[in-house]
């Protein structure tokens, strides 16, 4: 078996090294646009709690959605190719981030932000320099959250002909050639256990010294 998966990856070095470039590309993208989005609309409904429910709820309905649904419905509206992708990628990705950015905001404490109004600092003071950081493991949290989630479920893009490990995957299903499948589901994980490695890194040199519990 493992010489099998050996020869496998040395066979096919080059259809490997493209769909593991494409997979990175495909979800660092969505993983970007995604906290772009969802990072300031968090901070949004934490100041006005009133639209919270209904915005994190319509976030909540996509993610329940069944991936290659998703990708299956979007393709009559956009085509198929790396942008079908990567829309799907980043409805995926909002819930995690927007709902613990507004948890994470939302959870500080209320003296804290009025110690610093009492010191004359300004709304964006006070977001800067106490919410955020303060909410700062609530928000990492939901980022290597998306992160996993997006990795896994890009190797669905193969599907909508945006490559990526996924293609690698169903060759091997479409030969019975169980090295194939491996040789594209191992890098998969492999991908996602470093990208959380490096955001729990990223977390701890973020946090303040003062809030950090290891």
């Amino acid at each position: 078996m493992l010489t099998n998966f050996i020869e496998t990856v040395q066979s096919r070095s080059d259809l490997i090294q493209q769909a593991f470039v494409e997979h990175i590309y495909l979800s660092f993208i969505a993983l970007a646009i995604g906290i772009a989005i969802a990072l300031p609309l968090g901070i949004l409904i934490a100041r006005y709690r009133k639209y919270a429910e209904p915005v994190i709820g319509v976030t909540a309905i996509f993610q329940t959605m069944p991936s290659l649904a998703l990708f299956g419905f979007l393709v009559p509206l956009m085509g198929i190719g790396s942008n079908t992708a990567l829309i799907a990628l980043i409805i995926y990705a909002l819930l995690p981030i927007l709902r613990n950015t507004y948890t994470g905001i939302i959870s500080v404490d209320s003296s804290i932000t009025e110690a610093g109004r009492g010191m004359g600092m300004t709304r964006s003071q006070i977001l800067t320099q106490i919410e955020f950081p303060l909410a700062l493991p609530f928000i990492m949290a939901g980022i290597r959250t998306a992160t996993v989630l997006t990795v896994g479920i890009a190797t669905l893009a193969t599907f909508v002909g945006a490559g990526g490990l996924g293609d690698v995957i169903y060759r091997g299903l479409q030969s019975y050639n169980n090295s194939l499948v491996l040789a594209g589901a191992l890098p998969v994980a492999l991908l996602a256990i470093s990208f959380d490695l490096l955001l729990k890194w990223v977390e701890k040199k973020a946090t303040p010294k003062g809030m950090k519990t290891t």
